[in-house]
């Protein structure tokens, strides 16, 4: 709604979100990401048809969402899709706490940003930049001493990580035969189907 206002266009609602079908980036598979898109987010065809629209997400991870989300514009009637994340692009894995894709998986890691753009269909694609993003949140709160921005800038604060231990959580991810993934797929379907 501030993008819109700040731009001076109309800031619309063009998709009605299932509350039901949870955060999609987490979820196993790319195929249950995929259909999960489809299943949390339908759109309102009378706020896309002829028109050029600006689409804002908080974040682009692997670009499922994205891409599917471009489409379902596209599909409803947009002549002209364009697309902006107000995180700067995620080019790392967290490995302070959040499950992150690995490297490998996150659509920004290794990639222009013209690259992305044209993975997700968008006409046009802007992101955040992390400088300005650190200079903002510091300009808010003074007395923060770091600011913890590896997943954007590869910078990780603590100082000890390195390529040999990203490579090791991307070959635990892969691990083939461990009895807990079944287990764990099921879960993590079970608790997105229930919010």
């Amino acid at each position: 709604m501030q993008l819109a206002q700040k731009i001076g266009k109309p800031y619309r609602e063009g998709f009605v979100k299932n509350r039901y079908v949870g955060r999609t980036f987490i979820m196993p598979g790319q195929g249950m990401r995929k259909k999960s898109v489809r299943q949390k987010l339908n759109a309102i065809v009378s706020e896309f048809k002829g028109r050029n629209v600006l689409l804002v997400d908080d974040s682009i991870v692997r670009g499922t969402t994205s891409k599917e989300i471009v489409q379902m514009a596209r599909d409803a009637g947009a002549r002209k899709v364009y697309m902006a994340s107000a995180a700067p692009p995620v080019r790392f894995p967290n490995v302070y706490g959040i499950d992150m894709p690995t490297k490998d998986e996150l659509i920004a890691h290794n990639r222009s940003i013209e690259e992305i753009r044209a993975f997700i269909g968008a006409d046009a694609l802007i992101y955040q930049d992390v400088a300005a993003m650190k200079r903002v949140v510091g300009a808010l709160n003074p007395s923060l001493v770091g600011f913890e921005a590896s997943c954007f800038d590869g910078h990780y604060i603590t100082g000890d990580i390195s390529e040999a231990e990203f490579d090791a959580m991307a070959a635990q991810r892969a691990a083939p035969g461990d009895e807990n993934d079944d287990e764990r797929s099921r879960l993590a379907l079970q608790s997105a189907t229930e919010r």
